[in-house]
């Protein structure tokens, strides 16, 4: 688990809509949410692919010193993955992750 504060994963945390959205993650419906709390010092993301059972969450922890990356029973760079998917999957076409 990172316990160091992170740019990236901030600006990607960022780029999440608040709520429950739709996302196309390397040709599979993804279903993500982000409820931010404690006037953002914390927010959990929770991801599902829809039809499946594959699962994940994690929380941020937004501190003085920048964004700390808590996953939840999964590995962190899956958690980075589907977020990188996302965030992209947002702001453009569907993106193709390796």
């Amino acid at each position: 688990m990172n316990e160091e504060p992170d740019q990236e994963l901030d600006a990607l945390i960022r780029a999440i809509p608040e709520g429950w959205t739709r996302v196309q993650i390397d040709g599979h419906d993804w279903g993500i949410t982000r409820v931010t709390r404690a006037g953002g010092k914390s927010i959990s993301f929770d991801a599902e692919l829809l039809g499946d059972r594959e699962r994940l969450g994690a929380n941020v922890w937004n501190t003085s010193e920048g964004a700390v990356l808590k996953p939840c029973e999964v590995p962190a760079a899956k958690v980075m993955r589907i977020l990188r998917g996302a965030a992209a999957a947002l702001q453009g076409p569907p993106l193709t992750l390796p």
